[in-house]
């Protein structure tokens, strides 16, 4: 199980003053200080802007810091505060305006660095305090989001993934089942057996379950395509280079999941991972095939760089079958939803308004945004075959929405379904979002999960 990062200690023993400013406040803490301090904040140009720290000298060398913030109600508007202050250098909060909650989870999200491979170039400053349970368990699973997709291929397969959810179910006392291989074709799951037979590794679909059974049934869904060479619609280098990552919805919903067993939400889980890798060999899955799915819809396959929606199709198919009062699944789906809306901003779906506004209105909350995309139905058109009941893909028109028609058809009238198309990447370093893998409306999602729930 991920651990928390570097940042925290429960002593206060040598832990300077922290002050938490932002330009509004500045100036009437600045006219408290000392004429030497004023002075040095003046001659520096200190003036409490988002993302800057000053450090206050003393008679025996640091005496205080501030950081600057913006928004105070985003936990990433403290998160710079870890790797801008000194290396192992402690600090304890000196004011009570300040959310120690959300100073605590910008702190814990900018302590993160991933190190599996590699020495750290610095340890980040320690805050003195102890994060609330909520808190530590948010900052938990947003990192173990971010190891999961940051590890490369060879050490996060679908034997890993599968390993990951059977020690979560474990230490919380779920069950644990999976089918692999061949057990695919035998418990018809056609066509994640179909994408991920190339491989050396065996697709499989992981389950775990947990939680009382008279509780609301709450099913999440997570693709784990824990590489995408493109198939035999091969992917170009550029495009091939990071799809590692191409298991970030899995990892989300396996990070979403740990929160709804650590905090002991009152649901029957079930958490559904359809892992595969998607390859080359003899045994790959050709363009023009048709796979009859789990649901019975047969599929020709137009693009077999369109396989994070066949793998779905079949989990949420047998995930419905459950009759849960919600799935949610997570996938890095489409290019197109990262054209359209950039790489921070998640792309919502969903057949319900009030699911779909609760998760809105998490994400302004929590600042953890989603933007809702439209289930425009009559472009189920572009998913038209001459040979099956639907094409995997077909027009470049659209294509996140078409991706999310696809996996519409498998979600039967009347069943609650929310799908979010994700990123979980950060191509450049940020301020407490180190490039590399990343948790998108990770915690609105669990905000959502609290309000619908508890």
């Amino acid at each position: 199980m991920t651990t928390l990062p570097t940042g925290f200690t429960a002593s206060t023993d040598q832990a300077l003053p922290l002050y938490v400013l932002d330009t509004t406040s500045f100036a009437a803490w600045r006219a408290g200080q000392s004429a030497a301090v004023a002075a040095f904040l003046d001659a520096t140009g200190f003036a409490a802007a988002a993302g800057s720290v000053a450090l206050i000298p003393g008679p025996d060398g640091l005496a205080a810091a501030v950081i600057g913030v913006g928004d105070r109600a985003d936990a990433y508007a403290y998160a710079h505060a870890p790797f801008a202050l000194p290396a192992g250098s402690v600090w304890q909060l000196a004011s009570d305006d300040t959310d120690a909650d959300l100073l605590a989870l910008g702190w814990g999200l900018g302590s993160y660095r991933f190190n599996r491979y590699r020495k750290p170039a610095r340890q980040p400053a320690r805050l003195a305090a102890t994060p609330s349970e909520e808190v530590a368990a948010l900052i938990a699973a947003c990192c173990q989001v971010r190891d999961l997709v940051h590890t490369p291929t060879e050490d996060m397969g679908p034997q890993q993934l599968e390993d990951t959810v059977k020690a979560m179910a474990a230490a919380h006392g779920g069950q644990f089942s999976v089918l692999a291989g061949d057990e695919l074709l035998a418990h018809n799951f056609p066509t994640i057996h179909a994408v991920g037979r190339a491989s050396h590794r065996a697709p499989r679909l992981i389950e775990l379950r947990w939680g009382p059974a008279d509780a609301p049934k709450l099913t999440l869904v997570g693709k784990g395509v824990c590489f995408d060479t493109g198939g035999l619609d091969l992917k170009p280098a550029d495009g091939m280079r990071n799809m590692k990552k191409d298991m970030g919805g899995a990892a989300h919903a396996i990070g979403l999941a740990s929160l709804v067993m650590a905090r002991k939400l009152p649901v029957q889980l079930t958490l559904l991972v359809a892992a595969v890798e998607n390859a080359i060999g003899p045994d790959a899955l050709r363009p023009g095939e048709v796979v009859t799915t789990r649901a019975g819809i047969s599929v020709e396959i137009d693009n077999t760089d369109a396989e994070g929606r066949l793998i779905l199709c079949d989990a949420l198919a047998y995930a419905a079958e459950g009759k849960p009062e919600a799935i949610i699944d997570f996938a890095t789906l489409t290019g197109a939803a990262r054209i359209a809306l950039g790489p921070d901003l998640p792309a919502l779906f969903a057949n319900d308004d009030v699911l779909a506004q609760q998760w809105i209105d998490a994400g302004e909350a929590t600042r953890d945004p989603v933007w809702r995309m439209p289930l425009y139905r009559p472009y189920l058109r572009y998913l038209n075959s001459g040979v099956a009941d639907m094409a995997n893909a077909g027009s470049r028109m659209a294509g996140a929405v078409t991706a999310a028609l696809y996996l519409e058809r498998f979600i039967p009238a009347g069943q609650t379904w929310a799908h979010l198309d994700v990123y979980a990447w950060n191509d450049t370093d940020r301020p407490g979002r180190p490039a590399g893998g990343e948790a998108l409306a990770l915690r609105s999602a669990w905000a959502l999960l609290k309000t619908r729930y508890a």
